[in-house]
């Protein structure tokens, strides 16, 4: 009677499996370039054509791409999924901006309390020094870092969470708030209070997180995004009658060169 034979995964297949695994925990970020062939291969102790073989397999997923001029980058197949066809449909559909909001809300209402109760110390560090970053552009006039390392310290908590799925949807989430961050950033800086209330939310998160208080970080991650989605609404509304009043202007200008 034939036995069955043990089957032996191929190296290259082990090794597509650990790069898919950086990617999937966020180690490895849509943009970032995988290390030189000759390094990665000495780190995970494998030949080169066997490395080799496992970057094709990932390249066949479409989690990586060769680009010209050398080097191998990671794709951000995982959230353009997402991304792309939301993106298309908040530019025909404004009041899906209130629905992303509260999903939003929900999202990362969820991804702090989770962070405070599993996140590593490595983790902490890294929010840590996203917490730093973003006080330092609040502090400075330049608002493209203001929401930079603001989509950047809430990415740091959706990681913490270790949850692969909390991890890349928070991604996409945040790129398809990235204009509504930047508007309503540019708004509330001539405020200096509303900013002031912008840091103690964010303090709060952080604080909550690092001290492992899950309801705490909860409630402080929801306390923020409602304030948010408030402060957009009067952004929007801002920008609106900003656009009525230079085409009334514009309007007036016209008739009064044509009389």
């Amino acid at each position: 009677m034939p036995q069955n034979k043990v089957q032996v995964p191929r190296i290259s297949d082990a090794v597509a499996a650990s790069l898919e695994k950086r990617i999937l925990e966020g180690s490895l970020k849509p943009g970032d370039r995988l290390p030189p062939e000759r390094e990665l291969a000495a780190e995970l102790g494998v030949s080169r054509p066997s490395l080799r073989e496992a970057i094709q397999k990932l390249a066949s997923k479409g989690m990586v791409q060769s680009r010209q001029g050398g080097g191998t980058y990671v794709t951000n197949r995982l959230e353009s999924t997402f991304f792309d066809p939301w993106q298309d449909m908040m530019g025909s559909h404004p009041n899906l901006r209130e629905d992303l909001l509260e999903f939003r809300r929900m999202l990362e209402g969820q991804a702090a309390e989770w962070a405070a109760e599993r996140a590593t110390d490595a983790d902490l560090q890294r929010l840590t020094q996203a917490f730093a970053a973003m006080n330092a552009a609040f502090d400075a006039d330049d608002l493209e870092r203001r929401a930079a390392t603001d989509i950047d310290f809430h990415q740091a908590i959706g990681e913490a969470t270790h949850n692969a799925l909390i991890g890349h949807l928070s991604a996409a989430l945040l790129r398809l708030m990235q204009d509504n961050i930047r508007l309503n950033l540019g708004e509330l800086k001539s405020i200096p209070a509303a900013i002031s209330l912008l840091k103690s939310q964010h303090a709060a998160i952080h604080a909550a997180i690092v001290d492992r208080k899950p309801a705490a970080a909860r409630a402080a991650a929801e306390t923020h995004i409602d304030f948010v989605r408030e402060s957009l609404a009067q952004s929007l509304r801002s920008a609106a009658r900003r656009e009525t009043a230079e085409r009334r202007l514009n309007t007036e200008f016209s008739a009064s060169s044509l009389s």
